[in-house]
């Protein structure tokens, strides 16, 4: 295998787990461990991934929706699936412009009666909004963000405020014990808007990104009610978030 070969593939190994561990993918790709060391020292380099202790992470940087969509979408499904019940049956929702609010907006069961307006700065989300019995989809607009392609910028913040939402379901990229963070200014002040603006914030993470950190400073703990992932509440990675914020 040359090194071209055994780079996309650590590629794929990242795609699908959220984190490459290096011991797990030396036995994988049958080479040794000073071997994926220095494969992932060129795709840092590369701005491909982020080195951490015994393996790598996603580079944490912006990335177009269809990027964040084929990551770790089993997860996702999950997740979506433990918070289908926090959907009402009247009044608004708000969404944000995450690949894993879009999979939550595809996993909303149908209700009889159901009719809710769900918000979002995403065109993607929205339109996965417009094809769900019940919901009413709502486009908050303003500056296009090429990077994430989500609306951001004072008339989308505007926008996101003129509503009372009974949950904001938001994402981030990033959560350590300190709190979430992002990888823009901009989507952080829309995510702001959101949840100023909502009775209750749902984190919808997947695992691969607790323990990490990115640029922007996001919601505070005390502003978010539950953190949810594909993991079991009890599992041990969630150890550090016990007492700061319910999880589900």
């Amino acid at each position: 295998m040359d090194a071209e070969v055994r780079r996309q593939r650590l590629l794929e190994i990242l795609q699908r787990d959220g984190r490459i561990r290096i011991e797990a993918a030396s036995a994988e790709l049958s080479v040794s461990s000073m071997t994926v060391r220095r494969d992932l020292a060129d795709l840092e380099a590369a701005g491909d991934l982020r080195r951490v202790r015994g393996g790598a992470v996603p580079s944490l940087r912006p990335r177009s929706f269809t990027d964040r969509m084929a990551r770790r979408a089993d997860a996702k499904r999950v997740i979506a699936e433990k918070v289908a019940h926090l959907v009402p049956q009247h009044g608004a929702i708000a969404l944000d412009a995450s690949s894993t609010a879009g999979v939550v907006l595809g996993g909303v069961p149908r209700v009889d009666g159901r009719q809710v307006i769900a918000a979002t700065n995403s065109y993607e989300n929205f339109g996965v909004a417009r094809g769900v019995e019940g919901l009413s989809a709502l486009l908050v607009g303003g500056e296009a963000e090429e990077q994430t392609d989500s609306f951001v910028g004072h008339i989308a913040c505007q926008a996101a405020a003129s509503l009372h939402y009974s949950t904001f379901f938001v994402s981030a990229a990033a959560v350590d014990p300190d709190g979430p963070s992002e990888v823009t200014l901009a989507e952080t002040q829309v995510k702001f808007s959101f949840a100023d603006a909502s009775d209750e914030t749902v984190l919808i993470v997947d695992s691969s990104k607790l323990g990490q950190r990115a640029l922007v400073r996001g919601l505070a703990w005390d502003r978010i009610g539950m953190m949810v992932t594909e993991l079991d509440p009890a599992d041990p990675a969630l150890e550090a978030y016990r007492g700061r914020v319910e999880l589900l």
